[in-house]
């Protein structure tokens, strides 16, 4: 595995995987899925920063240009819905990528306050993506996944 946090720029040809999930208001679940990760040929596309910068009014918009071109380079992308928060952006993003073939991974902590939303939705638009319910889970589907073999 290769590990990429926003705000360094992400230039590489190799497979890549986008952590799209919640980032305010919950634990660092993140770091958690580097870890189940760590022997994976990705690239982990993690845009949680160790140290955001909240004195800088600049730093909101970088981080969403990041978040918007990491997420176009990726070969996929897996999203996680904790319990803590709703995460609206993560439901905008999973909206946006659920119209595209690119592949898509889906975890939906139980206590997932829209999680019914979720599996719906997804399921209407996206059969072919299975939603499970823990991080470990997610992982184990994310490490089945052969990165070279998909296509974006």
């Amino acid at each position: 595995m290769h590990y990429i946090e926003a705000p360094t720029i992400y230039s590489g040809t190799e497979p890549s995987l986008f952590l799209a999930g919640g980032i305010s208001g919950c634990a660092d679940w993140q770091s958690e899925m580097a870890s189940l990760l760590r022997e994976s040929d990705w690239v982990l596309l993690n845009p949680r920063r160790a140290n955001f910068p909240m004195h800088d009014p600049t730093a909101a918009f970088a981080q969403i240009q990041w978040e918007h071109d990491h997420l176009r380079k990726a070969t996929a992308v897996s999203f996680w819905f904790p319990s803590e928060t709703l995460c609206p952006i993560t439901l905008y993003e999973l909206g946006t990528w659920s119209m595209t073939t690119k592949p898509l991974f889906v975890g939906v902590h139980p206590d997932y306050q829209r999680r019914q939303d979720v599996q719906i939705q997804t399921a209407l638009v996206r059969p072919d993506v299975q939603i499970v319910h823990s991080l470990q889970a997610l992982a184990a589907q994310i490490l089945k996944a052969a990165p070279t073999q998909l296509s974006p």
